[in-house]
């Protein structure tokens, strides 16, 4: 008797797809653990080596970091410039307002918790003013905050030089403003005198530039609080009143009485009182005495007497408000007579 053979039904999908073919390439092969472990390694050590370089290049200041505005102390340092041109200063707020900031400025990180911001004001003073105004004009955030390269000077007298180089090349300044910024840096317990000061905040000018500077440095000692106009005070002009000054004792009083008498409104009329005050006599307020009037014979000068009397040298440093005598002349006898001569001197 014959089997039966059991058939399947078709199937409608036969055709339609066939099966894939076994590839003949091997799977992949899972890394060694040798290899995982020195990728691991290898990518650990990049991004470490990638950390310390930005680390160094902030504290080298080649970062720009955007700062709240009320993070900066303005009043950081004491200012190089004593006034702005309103015309200038309305040309950059135009520009920061169409453009936005475009130079960052220069700060001093001073440490968390400091009491009226974080970061002192280096350089970029204008800049930062601007955007405040804008800010307190408008309101709006992108004025808000100020684009800043943050710098770590060692010292105060780095951030000062810091200062005087970026307006030095940015805007210049005036005789009387740089010697003004060495008188304050003096003041300020940053150098221990005006010379000092002079020579370290403009080492770079020439010996010429740097004694007409320190020339100024008597005018801003002497008149500071009574000039209205000081940076229209030309280069001659200061000069002749810095040698007046150390000529005539009683010239600084005078002449700070004449321009307060006169309160000239603007440069040109302040330097009509000054000029005034050069051509007449002793002290600006001096009346000319009369013709045939006997002049009053000036003070005796000391004399050294005995076996030691010789010639003496004088060393004069007026940075250092300081005169040394020195020589064989200098006896017992010579400093008793000088002592009094000073003292009817003062009188």
């Amino acid at each position: 008797m014959a089997r039966r053979k059991r058939l399947t039904p078709p199937r409608a999908d036969y055709l339609e797809a066939a099966a894939p073919a076994p590839s003949a390439a091997p799977g992949p092969l899972s890394t060694p653990p040798i290899a995982q472990v020195a990728g691991e390694t290898a990518s650990s050590a990049a991004l470490e080596t990638l950390s310390e370089e930005m680390a160094r290049a902030r504290a080298d200041g080649r970062f720009l970091e955007s700062l709240p505005l009320a993070a900066v102390d303005a009043a950081y340092l004491v200012r190089d410039r004593i006034g702005v041109s309103d015309e200038e200063q309305a040309a950059l707020t135009a520009s920061l307002r169409a453009r936005g900031q475009q130079t960052a400025i220069e700060v001093v990180d001073l440490g968390a918790g400091r009491a009226g911001g974080r970061y002192g004001l280096i350089s970029g003073w204008r800049r930062l003013t601007a955007l405040r105004q804008l800010h307190e004009e408008t309101g709006e955030a992108r004025f808000a905050a100020v684009l800043a390269r943050v710098t770590r000077p060692g010292e105060a007298s780095e951030a000062y030089l810091a200062m005087v180089e970026e307006n030095e090349v940015r805007v210049g300044l005036s005789h009387y403003e740089r010697a003004r910024i060495a008188v304050r840096a003096v003041e300020e317990g940053v150098f221990p005198h005006d010379r000092a000061a002079l020579d370290a905040l403009y080492a770079a000018a020439s010996r010429a530039k740097k004694s007409k500077i320190r020339s100024f440095v008597a005018l801003v000692r002497h008149l500071d609080g009574a000039l209205a106009f000081p940076m229209a005070i030309g280069e001659r002009l200061g000069l002749d009143l810095a040698r007046r000054l150390g000529e005539d004792r009683g010239f600084a009083k005078a002449l700070a009485r004449a321009l307060k008498a006169a309160g000239p409104a603007d440069a040109e009329a302040e330097q009509v009182v000054l000029k005034r005050a050069l051509r007449a006599g002793t002290g600006a307020g001096a009346a000319t005495p009369a013709e045939g009037t006997p002049r009053p014979a000036p003070a005796e000068r000391p004399r050294a007497t005995g076996a030691a009397a010789g010639p003496i040298s004088m060393d004069w440093q007026p940075e250092a408000q300081e005169l040394r005598l020195s020589g064989p002349g200098v006896s017992a006898a010579f400093r008793s007579a000088l002592q009094q001569w000073l003292k009817e001197w003062k009188e």
